[in-house]
């Protein structure tokens, strides 16, 4: 959970940084900016508590546990990166119909800090994403890289509005206009893979490729016919069609079930359950 409070923190520090530099420094790109990260204040706060109580275990009325909570969260976050690339473009173009002066130099430097500590952050949340295979932790670590790119872009235009000089004041009004490009692939993408998990969507290969090899090292197990796998959360949930010699008892075919499971629970802390399902081979 410090990684949630850092990224909440962060978002309120420059979102109040950039909307005082750019109401300060008359940049509308800046400005925008500030908007977008008072809606990733919100976003983290969905996003880290909906990861904390996807960790919840399992219930009487829950008895696959909380994990989907996870992929509410991740969606959430996707679709409120859509709303704020909207929300900027829309922004944007009005601003560009409006004739404003050039934003002030000292916009330029605070737009560059920002993009050094969003890029930081981004990586570190990201690479806790990937460590437990979080959607939603990811979603955040993307929200911090959008705004490291839009502010890319607005100090790319208020250069270029600065250095241009008269009838290049709209210039970071565009540059804002493409970021939200950007940020509309990333909201999709992180939509769309929630979306693929909440729908137990195929996992990687790889990953049923490895419980597959490691339910054959079970002595007694003749071959994997069927191996399923659904994520929820970051938990996963198995299912295997164990093929045993057809001379094999119901107690033996019993106990090679049981440590088919025991031996995949223990392969991988992931895995919340194993269920086996014992074919004859014929």
């Amino acid at each position: 959970m410090a990684l949630g409070l850092l990224s909440l923190c962060v978002n309120i520090v420059l979102m109040a940084v950039k909307i005082a530099a750019g109401i300060a420094g008359n940049s509308y790109a800046l400005v925008a900016d500030g908007i977008e990260s008072a809606g990733d204040v919100f976003t983290s706060l969905v996003t880290w508590v909906g990861f904390r109580m996807s960790l919840r275990p399992p219930d009487e009325n829950h008895p696959f546990g909380h994990g989907k909570i996870e992929s509410l969260a991740a969606l959430f976050a996707g679709l409120s990166l859509l709303a704020a690339a909207g929300f900027i473009a829309w922004n944007s173009v009005i601003e560009i119909q409006t004739p404003h002066h050039a934003p002030e130099w000292f916009t330029l430097p605070v737009l560059l800090a920002v993009v050094a500590v969003k890029w930081a952050v981004s990586v570190i949340i990201r690479r806790m994403g990937e460590e437990v295979d979080s959607r939603a932790i990811e979603g955040d670590a993307w929200h911090h890289l959008s705004d490291a790119l839009t502010s890319g872009a607005a100090a790319v235009g208020i250069s270029i509005a600065l250095i241009g000089g008269k009838g290049w004041e709209q210039a970071d009004d565009y540059a804002a206009l493409a970021a939200c490009g950007i940020i509309v692939v990333n909201g999709t993408r992180i939509a769309s893979r929630a979306l693929h998990d909440m729908l137990d969507g195929n996992v990687s290969e790889d990953l049923v490729l490895t419980i597959r090899d490691l339910a054959r090292d079970v002595a007694g197990v003749v071959e994997i016919e069927k191996c399923r796998v659904r994520k929820s959360g970051i938990g996963l949930f198995v299912e295997l069609h164990v093929c045993v010699t057809g001379e094999t008892t119901v107690r033996e075919g019993h106990r090679i079930g049981h440590e088919v499971k025991d031996h995949l629970l223990a392969s991988n802390p992931r895995i919340l359950d194993v269920v086996v399902h014992l074919e004859p081979l014929e």
